[in-house]
């Protein structure tokens, strides 16, 4: 195979990935003025659905937009050798292989951020605006941007460094150290992005006592879940919408709640949630995705291993000196239908662990909070509650409204 047709491969699979979610977008586009099913024709009333298609309507035009601006780009950058522009400053400025990537892979991520900002400042301050949910200030959006480009650096930065450091010593066995370092930095962020990741961008404070806190507690002791760190975050200072999660292990875990959620819901239907998201825990969902991120990673490492050394790889992006880094690109792309494949599996899996941790939370606390809860929560959010079934196998990580509600049901019967 010759770096010309490897090239053309690599186009055709961004083109054809483009190809099919704009596809998938527009059958999906088209239910969104279908009538409500029964199961969820009372999360609207009539002004209300009209909002929910407007704003369905606004992102999908917004979404066309992005998206053809952002394979335009991508295209030309492929084309008129980008990347090789990009790696021929890098040498410019240094001969060591670590900062050369280092100062590849930011140029690429400031120059990306630059381009696609507008994008996300209109997104925040224009559609999210207009329908209610914005509440994050201009000084905050920039102080996120800032807080995002240095996280990226430091963590990013020493990650890589630290592989492209494998491979100079180990050469193609570095996938081993790499899967190795990425595991335990995987187990780390588990278990304490809640303590250290979330307080640079959010507070978040002991859930006061009182009824919302005695209930739950209550329901901790009824299924054996100790629990003793429940927090509340302040997500009302970016947004409307609301949500909780469970994070950690062992002593480390903790359940978090929006104040927005507090806000929105019953204290029964608040702790439908929690059980929800225990049963997560009880059922083992969280070290299943776990383990099976670590797996995956490592098979992508492994195979990565197999082609990094292939020349053709950085020939292909029209750089002439062979690198890790213009290798990674080539091959992250080249992988990327089989990342496809692994994604649509674990969105099915993500679906059924929805189900069962729906049932947990109808079996120990009952099905009528959990299912005003969802109902509440999707009407906050202006959710699509018809979306194209093509759109939910390749999109969805949980099942839609309709589905959660016919199977809670099903199981009251």
């Amino acid at each position: 195979m010759t770096p010309t047709i490897l090239f053309y491969i690599i186009i055709s699979i961004i083109l054809i990935n483009f190809l099919v979610d704009k596809i998938i977008d527009s059958l999906n586009a088209k239910h969104f003025d279908d009538i409500l099913p029964i199961e969820v024709s009372d999360v609207y009333n009539n002004e209300e659905y009209l909002e929910s298609q407007k704003y369905k309507k606004l992102n999908f035009k917004f979404s066309n937009i992005t998206s053809t601006f952002s394979i335009v780009l991508t295209i030309l950058f492929f084309v008129f050798d980008g990347f090789r522009i990009v790696d021929d400053f890098a040498r410019s400025l240094t001969d060591n292989p670590i900062l050369i990537a280092l100062i590849f892979f930011g140029v690429i991520m400031i120059a990306s951020d630059i381009l696609t900002t507008p994008f996300s400042y209109y997104k925040t301050f224009v559609i999210e605006e207009k329908f209610g949910f914005n509440k994050t200030t201009k000084k905050l959006f920039w102080l996120d941007k800032i807080k995002g480009w240095i996280m990226s650096v430091v963590l990013g930065g020493v990650i890589l460094s630290l592989i492209i450091w494998f491979y100079q010593v180990s050469d193609t066995n570095f996938w081993i150290y790499a899967w190795l370092l990425v595991a335990i930095f995987t187990i780390f962020m588990n278990m304490f992005y809640s303590t250290l990741i979330v307080p640079l961008f959010n507070k978040q404070i002991p859930l006061e006592n009182g009824e919302l806190r005695t209930e739950i507690e209550k329901f901790a002791i009824k299924v054996g879940f100790k629990l003793d760190k429940i927090f509340v975050i302040d997500g009302s200072k970016r947004s409307t919408k609301a949500n909780a999660y469970f994070a950690g292990f062992g002593k480390t875990k903790r359940i978090v709640l929006y104040d927005t959620l507090i806000n929105d819901l019953t204290t029964d239907e608040i702790v439908a949630v929690l059980a929800h998201e225990v049963g997560h825990y009880k059922r083992k969902h969280i070290v299943f995705n776990l383990i099976t991120s670590i797996l995956l990673t490592g098979l992508t490492l492994f195979i990565l291993s197999l082609f990094i050394n292939n020349n053709l790889l950085s020939q292909a992006l029209g750089v002439t000196k062979p690198s890790f880094h213009i290798g990674l690109i080539a091959f992250g792309i080249l992988y990327s239908p089989l990342s496809e494949i692994t994604s649509l599996l674990m969105n099915f899996i993500s679906r059924k662990f929805e189900y069962q941790a729906d049932d947990y939370a109808k079996e120990n606390f009952g099905a009528e909070p959990l299912i005003s809860s969802l109902k509440k929560l999707s009407k906050n959010s202006l959710t699509n509650l018809t979306p194209h079934k093509s759109y939910v196998f390749m999109h969805y990580s949980h099942p839609t409204l309709q589905n959660r509600i016919m199977n809670l049901n099903q199981k009251m019967k």
